[in-house]
């Protein structure tokens, strides 16, 4: 949408129009709710993909995947059907988001999926936490995640530079979007339910950022937090005062201040 015709109607959206904020990681870091899916479109240089989380109908159920879901309630009048989607966008350097959508019409049922996935865009943590690599490139994972929706189980385990996406294809045009180029994954429960199965990968994806990590871990795993590496914290060197007590000096140790790294 061109900014000529945006008429923001949120505090967010008129200083994003304003250009007083110029990175959307002010916003997403900050917790703040985005309520306007043009705040995404002017910030970000997003991708978005329709995934396929239905299935056509066919003889003995072997119909061709399709993008949308269609379910139907039995009335009087007739048979009503229903439509769901899901769409991912992301801008393949640390953002990504997951909308679902859900209508009577293909058509509306898609834009909802697509203006949702707009406003569940979240920062996720890149880094290179396997053991059999120490490359400096955030191209994997910093440590293994974990995320559950219904009875399926998504459990995603960071792997060496050149494995590849070792997870099912839908959750792996997910993890592409995100800038994930190394993963390896573990399935549990019902994962033909594809709705299911992308909740707990969103589910296994906000872990790597509500995670404490110790700052001594950032540089050892080249963490990178959305498109910006984070600088690990040093403790300022000790201080030692000598103070006299009834004629006897102590020694009385004084920590320093913690200070950020800077580049």
């Amino acid at each position: 949408m061109e900014e000529t015709n945006w008429n923001p109607k949120t505090e967010i959206g008129l200083k994003v129009k304003n250009k007083e904020i110029v990175n959307i990681d002010e916003i997403l870091t900050k917790g703040q709710t985005i309520l306007e899916e043009q705040i995404v479109d002017q910030l970000l240089d997003t991708e978005t993909e329709l995934l396929l989380v239905g299935q056509s109908k066919g003889k003995f159920g072997g119909g061709q995947r399709r993008v949308f879901r269609q379910t139907q309630k039995k009335t009087r009048e007739g048979n009503k059907p229903r439509f769901t989607t899901m769409a991912v966008i992301g801008d393949k350097n640390g953002h990504i988001g997951l909308g679902y959508g859900k209508s009577k019409e293909t058509v509306l049922a898609r834009e909802k999926a697509i203006r949702n996935s707009k406003l569940n865009i979240f920062v996720l943590r890149r880094g290179s936490g396997s053991w059999e690599s120490r490359s400096l490139e955030p191209h994997s994972i910093p440590f293994a995640v974990e995320g559950k929706c219904g009875s399926v189980i998504v459990k995603l385990m960071p792997a060496p530079k050149g494995t590849g996406l070792c997870i099912e294809k839908e959750c792996a045009k997910v993890l592409e979007l995100a800038g994930i180029k190394d993963i390896w994954s573990k399935t549990f429960g019902q994962t033909k339910n594809k709705i299911n199965m992308l909740k707990a990968l969103e589910k296994a994806l906000r872990q790597l950022t509500e995670m404490k990590i110790q700052s001594a871990h950032t540089q050892t795993l080249s963490i990178t937090q959305g498109a910006q590496k984070v600088e690990p914290i040093i403790e300022a060197p000790k201080e030692e005062k000598i103070e006299k007590k009834d004629g006897v000096e102590k020694k009385k140790v004084v920590k320093g201040k913690q200070t950020k790294t800077k580049k």
